[in-house]
Formats: structure tokens, sequence, C-alpha cells
């Protein structure tokens, strides 16, 4: 599981904000790097192929059982996608660019779904939570490798060949799918089985209105909003502010997770002892406030201490709402679709931002980094105003 954790959590950061800042030394405008954000939607909309997944293996690959074809098939069409984008590079164009990231996100948002089955059904509930950290961990080490990593090879080899390794690199979960050992396969489902797949989604419209829903989605996409939008443009914006690969990779990719990190355990603190509510209000106004420090760092171009600060507010509001947009997902939930409620909310989270984000590249451009940074902070105003609204409706004890 650690090694399957580190091949999901490459492609994820290769197909990001490393590749945003590449794009952007080789000249790339803001508003190309923007659009081509959207070529990572297959991340938020894999649950639409995830029922295919578990009808049956792939033919050529059949002897290896049902996830583990799979597993094999995406792991290397990962590996070949990066090596696609090591070739072309920047040089090819938007719309080839656009192809390979497209084909790199389906296959990484394939294994992710596949993993996330596999580890269900290779162990007992008991040992769930031990394999869940060790996928976590090899998840974390992943972005670390892929995020800095790549900075530092690129600042000394070059780009394509810092996207070659990392190609290289998912050699070793491909090893470890082929040693893992094939789980029992899941009883195939009745027509009648599969039918009642609807009655989950039915179910949670249907406890509270199609307007309330609306709503629900509209504040969680509102909430995470600036981290979304600012996600697209980050990369770029360093790299615009005058600091290297390597200044990047250490404040940004190596600092800048273990302070996520730290916000993701406080987030925990603060929902225990301060409750869900105010912990929202206090993530929310956090990561408005954290995309202001933004500005902060754009005032002073070149200098190391708005970058630390910059860094420093932002990860740890994100860790901190992370955390606390879990807890509040999960108290929304209806315990008899547990888990399909749970992949239906977090699909709808992360849609809104995502859609938005392609355009933030194009804000910018025609505004400035400074106007975008305001801007995306006024977002917790509808964000709180929603919240006071839904909280009594969804919560009715509360």
């Amino acid at each position: 599981m650690l090694l399957l954790g580190f091949g999901c959590g490459l492609p994820f950061i290769l197909a990001g904000s490393t590749l945003g800042i590449w794009l952007r030394r080789s000249g790339y405008d803001l508003t190309i790097i923007g659009y081509l954000s959207w070529a990572t939607l297959f991340y938020t909309l894999k649950f639409l192929w995830a029922p295919w997944l578990d009808r049956r293996p792939l033919p050529w690959l059949s002897r290896l059982g049902l996830r583990r074809s799979w597993l094999l098939c995406a792991q290397s069409s990962v590996a070949a996608a990066l090596l696609l984008l090591a070739m072309l590079g920047p040089e090819a164009g938007p719309v080839l660019l656009a192809v390979a990231l497209a084909f790199l996100a389906f296959a990484g948002a394939t294994q992710d779904v596949v993993v996330d089955a596999y580890r269900i059904e290779a162990a007992p509930v008991e040992a769930q939570g031990t394999l869940a950290a060790a996928y976590t961990l090899g998840y974390r080490l992943a972005l670390l490798t892929g995020g800095a990593g790549t900075l530092y090879l690129a600042a000394v080899a070059g780009w394509p060949e810092a996207y070659g390794a990392m190609a290289a690199l998912m050699l070793l979960p491909m090893v470890a799918t082929l040693l893992a050992r094939e789980p029992e396969r899941p009883r195939m489902l009745s027509a009648e089985e599969a039918r009642s797949y609807i009655r989950p989604f039915a179910a949670f419209v249907g406890e509270r209105g199609l307007g309330l829903v609306i709503a629900l989605i509209a504040f969680i996409g509102l909430y995470k909003l600036p981290d979304q939008v600012l996600g697209v443009v980050a990369g770029p914006f360093y790299v615009d502010m005058g600091f290297s690969d390597p200044e990047i990779a250490t404040v940004s990719k190596v600092y800048g997770v273990w302070i996520g990190i730290a916000g993701a355990f406080l987030g925990g603190f603060a929902v225990q002892f301060l409750g869900l509510r105010s912990s929202l209000i206090t993530a929310a106004l956090a990561i408005a406030v954290s995309n202001l420090l933004f500005l902060v760092m754009s005032a002073y171009p070149g200098a190391l201490w708005t970058f630390v600060l910059a860094i420093s507010g932002d990860n740890l509001a994100q860790g901190f709402g992370g955390t606390v947009l879990v807890a509040f997902l999960s108290a929304l939930v209806d315990r008899r679709y547990s888990a399909t409620h749970y992949a239906l909310l977090s699909a709808l989270a992360n849609l809104p931002g995502k859609l938005v984000g392609g355009f933030s590249g194009r804000i910018v451009e025609a505004s400035s980094f400074g106007f975008f940074f305001a801007a995306s902070s006024l977002a917790v105003v509808p964000a709180l105003l929603l919240l006071a609204w839904l909280w009594p409706r969804l919560f009715r004890s509360a």
C-alpha cells in the first residue's frame, strides 16, 4: 500500500502545480495554463466510470485478476503519459499538451479508484487503518518527490529529463502490483442490485429536497474556491516573482507540505473542541485571509521572507480547512450509503472550483495578481451567508 499510494500521488502533482511551473518557465501565458487545468477534470469525475472497473478484468491481463489487471494497466498508462509529456514538452503546443495531460489525468484517476477498491478488499476491517496510513504516507512521499524532486532535477538536468525520471519511478508501484496477491473477486452484481445503485443518490436528494442540495453544493464550492483557483496560478506566480526552481521546491513543496500537515492536525483539534460550525467559520475566514498574504508577496518580488509568510499562512489554512470539510461532509452522509454519499459530495465539492479555476489565468491576464488574490478572498462572504442559512436546515437539532 505504501508503493501503491506513491503511484497515486505522483501523477496528481505532476499534472498540476509542477507542470504549471514548467509551462510558465517556457513562456506560456496564464490564460493557456488555466485552460489546460481543465484536462485534469478526470480526477473529479472518476466516480462516473468506477462502476465499470468493478465488472470485469482486462481480457489481455485476466490472469492477474480483476483488481491487479486494471492496476497494472493504469500504472503503465501513467508512466507512458509522463514519458509522452517529457518527449512533447511545452514546444508541442497547448493542443497536444492537453491531450497528453488528459491521458495522464484519466490514467491517474483510474489508478486511484482501483487502489481504493484493492485496499478495501485485500484486508479485513481491523487492518484498514494500517493500510490507509501506509497509503497516505506513500502519497505524501510522492507529493514531495513529484513536487520538490522534479524541481531540483529540472534545475540541474532539465525538465524533460525530470519528467522522464518520474516516469521511471512508476516502476515501483508496478512491481508492487505484480508481487501483490489478488483479493477475492467480488460477486458480480445482479440486474436488480445494479439498479439499486440509484437509491443512495435518490435518498440524498429526497431527504433534503433539490433546493437545499443545490445550496449545499454552492456553499461547498465557494468554501473551496479560494484554494482551487489559487492552485492553478500559484506555480506561475512564484516564477513571476523571480524565485528559482530550487527555492520554489524548498519553500512550497518541502516546507509547505509539513505546514499543511500541521494545519490538518489543528483542524482535527478544532472540530473536537470548538465544534463543527465554529470550525467551519474559522476555516473559511482563515482561507480568505491566507489568500491576502499573497498580496504582500506580490508587493515584494523576490523577497524570500514574503514567500515563506504566504506559504505558511496558505498551507496552514488549507490543511485546517481540509480536515474541517471532511468532518462536515462526513456529518451529512446517510450511514446506510456512507461510501456513495461521501464520494458524491467530495466530487461535487471539487467540481465548481475546478471549472472556475480554468479561468483564473485569464482573470490575472486581464487584471493583475493583486486583484485576483483580493477577489478570490471575497468568496468567503457568500459562503458564510449560505452557511448561516443552511445550518439549521441541515442539522435541525443544532
